[in-house]
């Protein structure tokens, strides 16, 4: 009876771990070299991961950072493809100097994680008019994400521009 007790609770932990996995993937690793318009030389390393609910409804991240030389002021999701800077369209996380317009992001450390749940209520509208990219719209942010035309940013007082950076991609299913 034992052993049917563990089995039972050893199957409720696997079918729990896999409705948490349950959506389609994405990450990014985030370094210095990947910063535009120039590289920016850091020993800071940073890693972005995700989930995208299936229902396209919610995005369920971490982000992991390490060693930045600077103190850091905030962390963005923006959309711009590779070596482009674009506009800023969801704070991952948010400082008492770089507050998000949202209020919903969790504050920044200067070093570890930060785990969030992303709505259409995170989505504030892009910068930059040609990317035509309005609040709340979570379904055009998902778009550019599974076009790799989207990057996570940990930006510094050093780096103002962004210390460590990363292109997301989707990465399983």
């Amino acid at each position: 009876m034992k052993r049917l007790s563990i089995f039972i609770m050893v199957m409720a932990g696997f079918l729990a771990t896999a409705s948490v996995v349950k959506g389609e993937q994405i990450r990014a690793i985030l370094t210095g070299y990947e910063e535009t318009p120039a590289a920016v030389s850091t020993t800071g390393r940073g890693e972005f991961s995700a989930i995208i609910a299936d229902d396209g409804q919610s995005i369920r991240y971490r982000e992991t950072f390490r060693g930045l030389q600077g103190k850091i002021t905030q962390s963005h999701i923006h959309v711009g493809q590779l070596s482009i800077g674009g506009s800023v369209v969801i704070f991952l996380c948010q400082t008492d100097t770089n507050k998000d317009p949202t209020g919903l992001a969790p504050q920044c450390p200067q070093e570890g994680t930060v785990d969030g749940v992303i709505t259409s209520a995170n989505v504030i509208a892009g910068s930059q008019a040609p990317q035509q990219l309005a609040a709340g719209d979570l379904a055009a942010i998902i778009t550019a994400i599974r076009a790799g035309a989207t990057y996570a940013n940990v930006h510094t007082d050093l780096s103002p521009g962004g210390e460590i950076r990363g292109q997301i991609r989707v990465v399983g299913k």
